[in-house]
């Protein structure tokens, strides 16, 4: 019996096959990184086309280590969430450049809408707020300025990066999982509630573009055979942080885990609840299993690794992304240093995608160590800021359990729980976002009878950090963290 289970990990900055047993332990993984394209100020694009070449090889790899179609069981998918793809549906073939997620573009139009009172009903059904970020005003934007897809008429296909690759995959199946599509503006998220006609007429985005929403534990469809040597049922999917938070297990009612990838998602999950936050926090789609609905409360952070990766390249205050634990070591505090990492606007719970980024505080006694301190001490003091904003929803957190890239960073998980003041828990295999992956996989594949069961069998174990900080030094701290903030608000 084939019991093996791949996953494509698509990332923002790179595509990712993973090879996992049943049991949840990782066999293998291959990676490539793709182009970031900039064409202006707040404008981030990829090309779709590069991101499926890559996506092909990288999980042709795993196919072959694993001995062929025939020994995988299923695939699952997780993404990078909010990215758009605009394809043809005769050819599969990308008819412009994905808009991702981190782009501002369409900024004005989110304003005017604002301006004109839609944001609380906007909220009432989606649990989002009206920003950029999220996917739905980017396609009305695209349909409004590329012309080519005005041209395209009834070939025009649209979806996040789940969709385009399910479509790729499959030769023609035009899905998307509920929790990705939670996140378009486009869908009432309650009970069994989909695409609405009322959402779609607000941001000019008609609904026959849009892929059917499907469960995150459902068999969608079948591989060409001709990709990979034979058939593989793809059997799981689900947005990234959603991916993560199943990955940790975080399935119960007020467990919380924080992904620091590119940006910082903090999830508390909330059952079969959906909750109303009133402290501009997100209401999500966690998980559809069958016709049931879990969600979850969310607080994003739009840049967390972006900014170790801007010191490298942007500055060239490192020579590697590692080398900021060893500078934040290497001196005994911040020097008065703070860095507001608002590269690409503030998310939540200040929502204001107009901010730009500030480094404060320095003097000829600062070096480029109190930078580095700086931009990891910022990821505590964002993750407070979201932490208040949780408790102020009723939603305060026991504990935190942290992944991605940024999580193998000691000091930076050790400063989480002095500025959180609790304890936090990194899995031992980071890679929360794949592991989840492959639980839903497994679970649509009838590997176990429901995604607890998988989550139970396949979580590994973890280290603990613990509060050691004097609470005298962390509201010091959290003060100067405020001051700096106040500026950039104001």
């Amino acid at each position: 019996m084939a019991e093996q289970i791949i996953v494509i990990d698509e990332g923002t900055t790179s595509t990712r096959a993973m090879l996992f047993a049943a049991d949840g332990k990782p066999l293998g993984s291959a990676q490539r990184e793709f182009q970031q394209h900039y064409p202006g100020p707040g404008l981030v694009e990829h090309d779709a086309a590069e991101i499926w070449e890559a996506t092909l090889a990288c999980t042709r790899t795993m196919i072959e280590q694993a001995g062929g179609a025939d020994r995988i069981a299923a695939i699952g998918i997780t993404n990078q969430r909010e990215t758009v793809v605009f394809w043809d549906r005769n050819t599969g073939e990308p008819l412009a450049r994905a808009i991702v997620w981190q782009d501002r573009r369409s900024a004005t139009d989110c304003a005017a809408l604002k301006d004109a009172g839609h944001e609380a009903a906007v909220q009432a059904k989606t649990g989002l707020l009206l920003d950029p970020y999220f996917s739905g005003t980017k396609i009305g934007w695209a349909l409004k300025n590329w012309p080519q897809l005005r041209e395209a008429g009834k070939r025009l296909a649209v979806g996040t990066i789940e969709s385009y690759l399910v479509y790729r995959l499959t030769g023609g199946v035009h899905v998307s999982d509920a929790s990705n599509a939670s996140r378009t503006l486009l869908m009432d998220i309650d009970g069994n509630g989909g695409w609405d006609a009322e959402l779609c007429n607000l941001l000019d985005v008609p609904m026959a573009l849009l892929p059917e929403i499907t469960g995150c534990t459902t068999t969608v469809g079948m591989t060409d055979p001709a990709l990979f040597g034979g058939a593989i049922p793809i059997s799981g999917m689900a947005g990234d942080q959603q991916a993560a938070t199943i990955g940790q297990a975080c399935l119960a009612p007020g467990q919380t885990k924080a992904t620091f990838g590119t940006g910082a998602f903090i999830l508390s999950a909330s059952g079969t609840v959906r909750l109303h936050s009133a402290n501009r926090l997100l209401a999500t789609v966690l998980v559809q299993e069958g016709k049931v609905r879990s969600y979850a409360l969310e607080g994003s952070v739009f840049v967390a690794g972006s900014l170790i990766k801007w010191l490298r390249d942007g500055l060239g205050l490192l020579a590697s992304p590692g080398e900021s634990e060893g500078l934040a070591r290497s001196v005994m505090d911040n020097g008065g240093v703070y860095l507001v990492p608002a590269l690409a606007g503030l998310g939540a719970p200040h929502w204001r995608p107009e901010a730009l980024a500030a480094l404060s505080g320095l003097s000829f006694a600062s070096g480029k160590a109190h930078v580095a301190r700086a931009a990891l001490e910022a990821q505590a003091y964002q993750a407070h800021d979201l932490k208040s904003a949780f408790a102020a929803d009723g939603v305060d957190w026991a504990d935190l359990r942290i992944d991605g890239g940024m999580a193998a960073n000691d000091w930076m998980a050790q400063d989480l729980a002095d500025m959180l003041n609790l304890t936090v828990e990194r899995p031992d295999f980071v890679e929360s976002t794949a592991l989840g992956a492959a639980m839903l996989a497994a679970t649509g594949a009838g590997l176990y009878p429901d995604l607890a069961s998988a989550a139970k069998a396949m979580r590994g174990t973890a280290t603990r950090f613990t509060p050691a900080l004097d609470p005298r030094k962390r509201k010091t701290r959290l003060a100067g963290w405020q001051s700096a903030l106040a500026k950039i608000l104001d």
